[in-house]
This record gives structure tokens, C-alpha cells and sequence, in this order.
């Protein structure tokens, strides 16, 4: 079968063990096989089952030309997604998600553009021209934006879709995604939510390992959209070459105005009215 492989690296990876039961959420019901030594045991049909909606999910935005947003603050989920995200050229947040990332994104974008002002100071002169008090000051802010933002300083539009790990210490992330309609893909553990996420991923949120497997295959299925988007373009490009050069409406106009027959099909443009003097 050719889930086999996922269906033993996600087992492997400790995917399956939840919360203990006294600190679950009802609402992961549907989600939950079984109960063992006091912890929940998650149902890995449904792990793989979420992340197969997931990937197409993914595959099929990406084709569409739009970008992917990860979002994982927590030490566990911070190493991979940088490495993982940072492959396949998409956007993360793993320091800390500043109110208004998407919902004010002008002004987030204008501090990247800040970030960058002081990265060019730094590359011309290192500071030379400026007193030790203000240098110090100006390093210390670029060390912050870059710090915050440097895992979102390409992403000039909103995402198409936004990767959470652990809703419940994502929760303003996630209120923002949907107050725009942006979809949301979520690793759940049985304390969770699944009520907040489009795409719920039901699976251990605490381990490394369950993590980088997650991500590793969202990713995947990031380079699969963009293989499609690649191929999509040369389609276009491929039929536009049978066809004969196009022409605007503005050139169609201006041949009518030289005195050249217009296409068929196409009216001549109407004289504009003298003005009366």
C-alpha cells in the first residue's frame, strides 16, 4: 500500500500518544482510538486522513500561484520548520507573532523595509558615521525586526494558506487567518481545538519528531504546487505561441485613428466632442 511508509513514519515518531485524559478536549472526540496508562491514544487513520486533505489542499493553492505560511513559536517546532520552510522557499513565524502580522500587514511590511534600511548602513559603513550610543541602539533594533520578521521579510502579499503547530498557543494567529478567510492547516493534540483549524491534523504537537514529519511532508506537497505552477506557465506560454500577436484595444484604436481598417469585429472608437469655445 503506499501509505505504508507515512503510516510507519508517523507511528515511529510517537505521532499517535496524546494528552493525558484529564486535561483533554471533548471536542477531539472523533479523533481519539483509545485510552492507556492515563494518556489518550489518537486514531492514526484519522492523522493520515487530515494530512492527505492537507497536502491537497497545499498542492493545489501553491499551483494557483499563492504562498504558504507556517506558524510555530514553540521550541519544539521551531528548529524544523526554519530548516524544512527555509527548502522550499515559503514564509515561517517561530519567534513570536506579533498582533496584526496579517490583519496589518502594511505596517509590518514597513518595518521590513526599516530592516532593510539599517542592513544597508551596516553593508556601507558598519556604523562608522554614527556616535556608540546610536549604533548601539540601531543594532539593537535590527537584531529585533530580524529576530521577528525575518522568516516573513519576502512574503509581500497575504498567504494562500497558513500551517499552525499547536492551536492553542497559536490562537491569535489563527484569528486573524480567519477573520481574512485565509484556510488554516493544524497539528491538533487532544487538548486542542479542531473547531479552529479548516484542516485539522490530529497527531502529538509536543515532539520533534512527529513535528519534522508533518512538516516534511506539507512541504513535500509545497514543491509538488510549485512543479504545477512551473508547468501551468509553460502551457501558457506554449499556446500563446500558435496564436498570432494580440492586440490591445488601445493599438486597435490608434490604427483607426491612422486611417487602417480595424478588425473585425471591433467598432471604431467615437470621435471625443470638441469643446466649445
Amino acid at each position: 500500500m503506499a501509505a505504508n511508509p507515512l503510516v510507519q513514519d508517523l507511528i515511529e515518531s510517537g505521532i499517535h500518544f496524546g494528552q493525558r485524559s484529564s486535561g483533554w478536549n471533548p471536542k477531539m472526540q472523533q479523533y481519539i482510538y483509545g485510552k492507556r496508562n492515563g494518556i489518550h491514544i489518537i486514531d492514526i487513520k484519522e492523522t493520515v486522513k487530515g494530512l492527505l486533505l492537507a497536502k491537497k489542499l497545499i498542492t493545489r493553492t501553491v499551483s494557483q500561484g499563492k504562498d504558504v505560511c507556517f506558524v510555530g513559536t514553540k521550541r519544539q517546532a521551531k528548529g524544523v520548520i526554519e530548516q524544512r520552510v527555509s527548502d522550499v522557499q515559503m514564509h515561517y513565524v517561530t519567534e513570536r507573532w506579533l498582533g496584526g502580522t496579517l490583519t496589518n500587514f502594511r505596517t509590518i511590511r514597513s518595518r521590513l523595509k526599516r530592516l532593510e534600511e539599517l542592513e544597508a548602513i551596516e553593508e556601507n559603513d558598519n556604523f562608522q558615521s554614527y556616535s556608540k550610543k546610536m549604533e548601539s541602539q540601531l543594532r539593537r533594533e535590527m537584531k529585533k525586526i530580524r529576530r521577528n520578521l525575518d522568516g516573513i521579510r519576502r512574503m509581500d502579499k497575504l498567504p494562500g494558506v497558513m500551517v499552525v503547530v499547536d492551536v492553542n498557543r497559536e490562537m491569535n494567529g489563527l484569528r486573524e487567518a480567519r477573520k481574512l478567510g485565509i484556510p488554516t492547516i493544524c497539528l491538533i493534540d487532544t487538548d486542542g481545538d479542531p473547531e479552529v483549524a479548516d484542516v485539522a491534523i490530529p497527531g502529538n504537537d509536543d515532539s520533534m519528531r512527529s513535528i519534522d514529519v508533518i512538516v516534511r511532508e506539507l512541504c513535500k506537497a509545497i514543491a509538488d504546487g510549485k512543479q504545477m505552477r512551473v508547468e501551468s506557465g509553460q502551457g501558457k506560454d506554449e499556446g500563446n505561441a500558435d496564436e498570432g500577436p494580440r492586440r490591445s484595444k488601445r493599438a486597435q484604436f490608434r490604427a483607426d485613428d491612422a486611417g487602417q481598417p480595424a478588425p473585425e469585429g471591433d467598432t471604431p472608437a467615437a470621435e471625443p466632442a470638441k469643446a466649445e469655445s
